[in-house]
């Protein structure tokens, strides 16, 4: 079956393997351009919007690629009352960079935990390198923290097993915002993240050396 196939598909049919089997499709096949231009969603964020049709020309691959370039997220058949598939710009970079728009849920993480360190115990620090965090997709998100008035975000990488990792925030370098703004921002970054990204706001006091985003 082809994208617009799936589409058609009734609410009732849609399950985990009609998920799967609409995200192959689309890889595979083409889309319309419902606007030139990105849109905002009810989010707040810029999504570009699409159709699924017989007559759709436009490969998905190409359009993929330029939202991962530009920071932007993706709607599929928006003149629904509800839309059939909506991409972060997370799930979007996720995909180029490590094939899938989707992580395990079993392994989705609590994006507003703290740090606790057990006594004695080792943890590994550092900055986040191209496989954790390419690039282009690095650059997006500092352009995000620069229109909130942030020019020298830090963040750090910890993991206390070395296969688990939590992307931390410096709160200093945002301002130390009070503590009853920290949901918001966590859930406004995390739009920015593939989501089984565990992400933290944390002072830079008591932990390694931050880096620069």
């Amino acid at each position: 079956m082809q994208l617009h196939e799936w589409a058609q598909q009734p609410e009732a049919f849609r399950d985990e393997e009609w998920e799967q089997n609409f995200l192959n499709a689309l890889v595979q096949g083409q889309v319309e351009i419902v606007s030139d231009e990105p849109m905002s969603g009810p989010d707040g964020w810029p999504y570009m919007l699409v159709k699924t049709s017989a007559e759709a020309e436009e490969p998905s691959r190409n359009l993929l690629h330029w939202l991962s370039e530009n920071g932007v997220g993706l709607v599929i058949n928006s003149h629904k009352e509800m839309p059939d598939y909506v991409f972060t710009y997370g799930m979007i970079w996720n995909f180029r960079h490590n094939g899938h728009f989707l992580s395990s849920k079993d392994a989705l993480p609590d994006k507003t935990g703290e740090i606790v360190f057990k006594q004695g115990q080792q943890v590994h620090a550092g900055d986040a390198n191209e496989a954790y965090l390419p690039k282009y997709a690095r650059d997006i998100l500092k352009q995000f923290f620069k229109q909130q008035n942030v020019d020298s975000p830090k963040i750090l990488v910890m993991s206390s097993d070395g296969k688990n990792y939590d992307l931390v925030i410096s709160l200093d370098a945002i301002g130390n915002p009070p503590k009853e703004e920290h949901q918001g921002i966590l859930e406004a970054i995390s739009w920015f993240l593939p989501l089984g990204y565990s992400l933290i706001l944390a002072s830079e006091e008591g932990l390694p050396p931050f880096f620069d985003l």
